[in-house]
């Protein structure tokens, strides 16, 4: 372990990471806009009532002749930390122009301010909100996929676990793109196939400390699925599709929890992007197409 692990540190870092991603907004929308300019997509902003207060969120409207079509919540990626709700915005038009579905990209509470378990939490809020309201907005609730990156790929696996526990919403699909599933295991002893990973160590050190603190929480089944000792049944869990990158350090934990699925019968696909890395759809159009086109497919059959 290393100083960004201690508490103090790893807060005081990612506050400082906050604020860059604040004063690079106006840029990085604006590039994420001019990202896959073939899919215009109609928007239109939403606020949704949680016990978080009001959350924004971008609605993506597909062109569609079904009358009432179903909706998908994106959650972003950022290590719990960092709101990149803009980065994901080329996506989302991909998905709503692809996938018939209406496409809900919802903020969601970050550490430190918000530690574990509040993201889990309001991300569960938002997917059973979109559940219960879909007549008042267009969309079928009762057709709800969930779907996110990195961070809000874990998100994604807590609020379908939640579901499970719960008895809904029911979910007719998760994605869990590039996840983060085992904090359990320190971010400095997760390895990559390549020399310098997207991911560093120092970065997971920083993200894992600001979400869960304490070491011995990091366990937690809406935390770290894919960890050892998380042997729940998962009989009954949405079904899944699983994307990792391959040289990304959180590949073989996503790998992992896609066999936990695949022993459940829920896992609908496990894919590896070769030769990508973290994020790397937030970087590479072509694969950004790629990837988006086949989780658009899998939700529109969902």
């Amino acid at each position: 372990m290393s100083i960004f692990s201690a508490r103090p540190v790893a807060a005081g870092v990612a506050r400082l990471m906050q604020l860059g991603v604040r004063l690079g907004s106006a840029r990085s929308s604006e590039r994420a806009r001019m990202r896959l300019p073939e899919y215009s997509g109609r928007t239109e902003s939403l606020q949704i009532p949680t016990s978080f207060g009001l959350t924004t969120a971008t609605v993506y409207r597909p062109e569609t002749d079904a009358r009432v079509p179903a909706v998908h919540l994106n959650l972003h990626g950022g290590g719990y930390v960092l709101d990149l709700t803009t980065m994901d915005d080329p996506a989302c038009r991909l998905l709503a122009a692809t996938s018939g579905s209406v496409v809900v990209n919802a903020e969601y509470v970050l550490a430190p301010q918000h530690r574990f378990p509040d993201p889990p939490d309001h991300a569960y809020e938002i997917a059973s909100w979109l559940a219960a309201h879909g007549a008042e907005h267009g969309w079928d609730g009762s057709r709800l996929t969930i779907g996110g990156q990195s961070a809000g790929g874990a998100l994604t696996a807590a609020v379908a676990r939640m579901a499970l526990e719960r008895g809904g919403p029911a979910l007719s699909l998760q994605v869990l793109h590039y996840p983060v599933l085992d904090l359990t295991v320190p971010a400095r002893s997760k390895q990559s196939l390549i020399r310098r990973p997207k991911l560093r160590p120092w970065m997971g050190e920083v993200f894992d400390s600001s979400y869960v603190p304490d070491p011995a929480r990091r366990a937690d089944r809406l935390v770290s699925p894919a960890a050892a000792g998380d042997i729940a049944d998962l009989d009954g869990i949405a079904p899944a599709v699983v994307i990792a990158a391959e040289f990304d350090i959180l590949a073989a934990e996503a790998g992992r929890y896609a066999d936990r699925l695949a022993g459940a019968g829920a896992l609908v696909e496990f894919r590896t992007i070769a030769g990508a890395d973290h994020g790397y759809d937030l970087d590479d159009d072509a694969q950004c197409r790629e990837v988006y086109t086949l989780i658009a497919r899998h939700i529109r059959h969902a």
